[in-house]
């Protein structure tokens, strides 16, 4: 009876031992990383390049022929529209003026004394002193003489502005450049080549360029904000930012037919004369701002070969749902999400290879690094 009761107590201790390690205790769940999207204003912006072009600039020409007597500036100053820039010798011109003035006062002389006698001869015809011939013949001369006064008046004053043309002055104001003249040169009034080049530097254009399709998506953008300008960051060749914001006007623009590109054009204030032209420029285009924008950690998105890209997504039961996704841009670390994901949704950022779609895990919520929410959109 002892030994039967024995073998007894020795079976509910075997069966014991194995309840303990029995596989059907429940395995600990995978622990995976998360991130709750968040809507947030996002700025998009697209970086072009382009180069810079004077708003304002002119050829220094010659508008009458001679030898140049000197040059009255200092190349590479500052100079002011009407700033007299080159003396031409005057001489020949003077001498015209000269005679073109004497002509005129005889032609006035000539005008008195026919005028004088025209109105004696209108009084002596009705006396019959004179004959009607006369009397007619009187008058003409007069009216002849009236008009050659005003035909060498045109001609003093087109004297006078040849005189006035040997002194070359600045057409506009801004930063003159190199002389191609120096004082004994013969220049002629038809001449090609600038004497010297003047270029107004206070504000400055960017020209930029971009495809007509992105053109199109700008200008949605710009009426979504209900702007018609939009503001430009430049950086400079040396990496420096420019300390000016530009405004880019949309109405200057001109299609390349051959090549579907747009120049869009941007104006700067250049008061330091920072920009000079002809220098090329990288520019950051803020297009709009998008209100309830969704970005995604980049690390949270895969591609498959065909460059899909899908994200995992931890539910309301913590299972893994596998989402096709859409992506516009990139900022800092983040994907802009076009569609696919949305406020609130647990994407995985960490431990993504560890589990399959259908899975349940356990979300623990990862903080990353602050991220810019500003795009660097397509240039």
């Amino acid at each position: 009876m002892p030994l039967r009761i024995l073998c007894i107590l020795t079976l509910i201790g075997l069966s014991g031992c194995h309840d303990a390690n029995s596989p059907d205790k429940k395995t600990a769940l995978v622990q995976v990383g998360v991130v709750t999207l968040k809507s947030q204003p996002f700025t998009y912006t697209s970086d072009l390049t382009g180069r810079t072009t004077a708003t304002l600039t002119s050829s220094v020409l010659p508008q009458v022929g001679g030898i140049i007597q000197r040059r009255l500036f200092k190349e590479g100053d500052e100079v002011k529209a009407g700033q007299p820039l080159y003396q031409i010798d005057p001489s020949s011109f003077k001498a015209t003026y000269d005679q073109a003035a004497a002509t005129l006062q005889s032609a006035k002389a000539l005008v008195i004394a026919d005028c004088q006698q025209a109105r004696r001869y209108s009084i002596l015809v009705k006396e019959q002193g004179v004959s009607q011939q006369n009397a007619d013949n009187a008058t003409a001369t007069c009216g002849e003489d009236r008009a050659s006064v005003a035909e060498k008046a045109a001609a003093l004053e087109s004297a006078k502005i040849n005189l006035g043309w040997t002194r070359i002055t600045a057409p506009i104001s801004g930063r003159i450049g190199i002389s191609t003249v120096t004082p004994g040169a013969l220049v002629t009034a038809d001449q090609t080549t600038a004497l010297t080049t003047i270029t107004a530097l206070d504000s400055m254009y960017v020209d930029l360029t971009r495809s007509s399709v992105d053109l199109l998506q700008l200008r949605k953008r710009a009426l979504a904000t209900n702007s018609s300008t939009l503001d430009v960051t430049l950086t400079l060749e040396d990496g420096s930012v420019y300390p000016e914001k530009g405004k880019l006007e949309l109405t200057e623009v001109s299609v390349d037919e051959a090549t579907g590109s747009v120049t869009l054009r941007a104006l700067f204030p250049n008061d330091q004369h920072i920009l000079l032209p002809g220098m090329f420029v990288h520019a950051s285009v803020d297009e709009g701002v998008i209100e309830n924008a969704i970005l995604a950690p980049q690390q949270a998105i895969t591609r498959d070969p065909k460059g899909n890209a899908t994200a995992m997504v931890v539910d309301a039961n913590n299972k893994v749902v596998v989402r096709n996704v859409i992506t516009s841009a990139t900022s800092g670390e983040d994907y802009l999400i076009v569609s696919g994901l949305q406020a609130g949704d647990r994407v995985i950022v960490e431990g993504t290879t560890k589990v399959s779609a259908g899975e349940v895990v356990k979300p623990v919520e990862t903080r990353l690094s602050a991220t810019s929410s500003t795009t660097q959109g397509a240039a």
